[in-house]
């Protein structure tokens, strides 16, 4: 294969995956990491792409770049929905408990399913079922409005100064109200997940009420597809040994896979 054929196969997978690592490109096309590396710097040149530490990334993507809601709700959509099905499987059908669902994309695809599998099993038990089962928290607007409606699901909403970004409330009291609450699980999205520097996302009052999520949760499961693998953003709201459960869509990287490992973090693939 020729340099400008391997090149431009390597600047459509960091695209497609948002970061990829010098060994596992070397692995991919049977070349050294030397040829890798001189590959990336001509790739970086051109300005296709930017190196990081052990690979690289897009070059749009800088540690406080955020997209919206509506912007990511429409990215790497099977992905994400395989995610948010694993992340259904952990909350139990017949039982009563309390969860916090995070504001994100991927989050956002486990409330619809939350949502219609209550729905169903409404349905089914002919009107019969007790109206509140399974307590829901959230400060994401569109979450709340996804359940609102549900007679299954008891409703709690956290207030605060709404980011029209992300369409989430954060802030003091956004952070202050989270840290009163127990619930069994979290299910938190990350812009970021680093070996080194845990989790993160650009945005210090997200990162705030993340952080608060992540202290307050019996467990703490984070929801991320593997484009926010290796990634770090500007601010860092837990490490990985805060987090029991990752779900993403593609193995990690053989650094992040062992410093996962290593904070004792289950990681399933979905």
């Amino acid at each position: 294969m020729f340099a400008e054929e391997r090149q431009q196969l390597i600047s459509e997978l960091v695209a497609e995956r948002g970061r990829v690592s010098v060994t596992d490109l070397a692995d991919r096309f049977s070349i050294t990491t030397e040829t890798v590396r001189r590959d990336l710097a001509a790739l970086e040149s051109a300005g296709n792409l930017r190196r990081v530490h052990g690979g690289a990334v897009p070059s749009d993507r800088l540690s406080t770049r955020e997209e919206s809601v509506v912007e990511r709700a429409i990215q790497r959509q099977p992905e994400k929905l395989r995610i948010a099905e694993a992340a259904l499987a952990l909350i139990p059908e017949n039982a009563a408990g309390s969860i916090l669902i995070d504001a994100g994309s991927t989050t956002e695809a486990l409330a619809r399913l939350l949502d219609q599998r209550t729905a169903q099993r409404t349905a089914s038990s002919n009107g019969n079922a007790p109206r509140e089962e399974l307590v829901v928290i959230t400060h994401a607007i569109p979450i709340a409005g996804r359940l609102s409606g549900n007679p299954r699901i008891a409703l709690q909403i956290l207030g605060g100064r709404v980011r029209g970004l992300t369409q989430a409330a954060v802030g003091q009291s956004t952070v202050e109200a989270a840290s009163r609450l127990r619930p069994d699980i979290a299910f938190v999205g990350a812009n970021g997940i680093h070996a080194t520097f845990g989790l993160s996302t650009p945005d210090p009052e997200e990162a705030a009420v993340k952080a608060a999520f992540v202290t307050s949760a019996r467990r703490v499961v984070v929801l991320a597809d593997s484009s926010k693998l290796d990634a770090e953003t500007l601010v860092q709201f837990a490490a990985l040994k805060d987090v029991d459960t990752v779900i993403t869509d593609h193995e990690p990287s053989e650094e992040l896979s062992a410093a996962l490992a290593e904070a004792g973090v289950d990681v399933v693939i979905a």
